[in-house]
């Protein structure tokens, strides 16, 4: 990997350390040792989706990105020197520029994609072209077949073929500070003859990308775990967990929330036997989705969630009201100290920042990955230039007070860690706050509304068994 690339790649995995809580990794024994491979993927959030694959891979990638964010000031140097090449799209075209300038630049972008993958190396591409909010992968474009197969045709004779491994990405609120990550790297497709090898004429060849393309949608589907539509996907989320907290209480264990790699497996399996149940036993699972969301709904209106029932027995214990009052003490004393500061040092940069952004981005993702990279440059920069300022007027005051013993050094220092600590504190002050009062009212409610906790655990308990039947039924199918 080039040194540049090293200390970026070093930067940018200190900068997603900050942001989420845990970035998990699955499936790098997929990744294939002896050849060159194409990672293709889904496309949920932004630029931050080729952060998180450049800094969890194994090996340096090259991959492709809009052309409009390499024009950007910062960030497209910063882009490139990771190893993005430019993708012409056609809305991204300025004024005067033709279809045929678009589709040469993408030709020559392909290629060298292409050649990073025949000398072994690996490559990734977005083939929805786009990143948006969906549960589901939009249409996919032709590139990433059309790459996989120029590929082919520059490995040398006698190496192994490329491969092409889907990647699933998935976020548990992937806009919320704190929040999780899982990378699976799946096993390499396995293409059927025609598709593994170009064919020789043009139109044949353009034939061959469009039914390469359309596998690579049924696969992205699979691996991502795709639903229809949020309500539905948002029901299965509620399937997983009453699932796992009546099967946690059953065995006298208590439950917490599951890491994001249990959540994906989970929500996995019930996706899996949603697909057949709906075949198999159309009329009965419907008749479980909509008492799951009579259920949810209910959930939400107290504001709990399923494994908080099992609480009643432990919510007025001793120990955890002490804790519960300190961290109130911590989050409404103590922190509102460093979020002035914060807000004080912090305030001139983000205005800046929030304006050129706009200047520069045309859609909402575009603008809040800029505002991720660049800030993360912009904001340490800000802590320098404002310590440099204490350390200097420190020495002013300290001229005039020769008895007063002065470091300027470790008032910089100090000034740049409280700048930087009330500057992330002033991004996630309000979802601290919020959770402390969620817990404070999780409390009140499970020891206030006893009968309806009551009969909540009754529902769970009766769609737990009903969930356990439908599976017996599948598998004697």
């Amino acid at each position: 990997m080039p040194r540049t690339q090293k200390l970026l790649t070093g930067y940018f995995r200190l900068l997603l350390f900050t942001f989420f809580r845990r970035i998990e990794v699955a499936g790098l024994e997929n990744i294939p040792e002896d050849r060159g491979g194409l990672l293709v993927s889904w496309h949920p959030n932004g630029v931050i989706d080729g952060l998180v694959l450049l800094t969890t891979f194994p090996h340096w990638i090259a991959s492709g990105a809009r052309h409009e964010l390499l024009k950007v000031p910062l960030l497209g140097w910063m882009m490139r020197q990771c190893g993005a090449v430019p993708i012409y799209r056609r809305q991204g075209m300025r004024d005067g520029e033709s279809n045929s300038e678009r589709r040469a630049g993408n030709r020559q972008s392909i290629d060298a994609l292409a050649q990073t993958v025949a000398n072994g190396g690996f490559a990734v591409l977005f083939p929805e072209g786009k990143s948006h909010d969906e549960p589901f992968v939009h249409e996919l474009k032709t590139g990433a077949a059309h790459l996989y197969y120029r590929a082919v045709e520059l490995t040398p004779e006698g190496s192994p073929p490329p491969v092409i491994v889907p990647v699933a990405l998935h976020y548990n609120k992937k806009s919320i500070w704190g929040s999780q990550v899982l990378v699976t790297y799946h096993p390499a497709l396995a293409l059927a003859p025609d598709l593994a090898e170009p064919a020789a004429h043009e139109e044949t060849r353009r034939q061959q990308a469009h039914r390469l393309t359309t596998e690579l949608d049924r696969v992205l589907r699979e691996v991502i775990l795709a639903t229809e539509s949020w309500e539905l996907h948002n029901l299965f989320q509620r399937a997983r967990k009453l699932i796992r907290a009546e099967g946690i209480a059953r065995q006298g264990g208590v439950s917490e929330p599951p890491d994001i790699a249990e959540r994906v497996r989970h929500f996995g399996r019930i996706w899996r036997d949603y697909q057949r149940s709906r075949e198999c036993f159309p009329e009965e699972t419907e008749r479980l989705l909509d008492d799951v969301s009579f259920y949810d709904h209910c959930l939400r209106a107290l504001a709990v969630e399923d494994h908080e029932l099992d609480g009643v027995v432990w919510t007025l214990s001793r120990r955890r009201t002490i804790l519960l009052f300190l961290e109130l003490l911590v989050v409404y004393l103590v922190l509102p100290f460093f979020l002035i500061i914060g807000v004080l040092v912090n305030l001139p940069t983000m205005l800046l920042l929030q304006a050129l952004t706009k200047a520069a981005a045309g859609k909402y993702k575009d603008e809040a990955s800029i505002k991720v990279l660049v800030g993360a440059v912009a904001f340490p920069l800000t802590w320098l230039l404002v310590a440099a300022l204490v350390a200097w007027g420190g020495g002013i005051l300290a001229a005039g007070y020769p008895e007063v013993r002065y470091s300027p050094l470790l008032t910089g220092v100090v000034a740049f860690l409280l700048s930087g600590f009330g500057g992330v504190l002033a991004l996630h002050f309000r979802q601290l706050a919020s959770e402390s009062l969620r817990t404070l009212r999780v409390r009140l409610t499970l020891t206030r509304r006893k009968h309806a906790v009551e009969w909540l655990l009754e529902q769970r308990g009766s769609l737990f068994e009903r969930f356990l039947s439908l599976d017996r039924k599948l598998a004697g199918v």
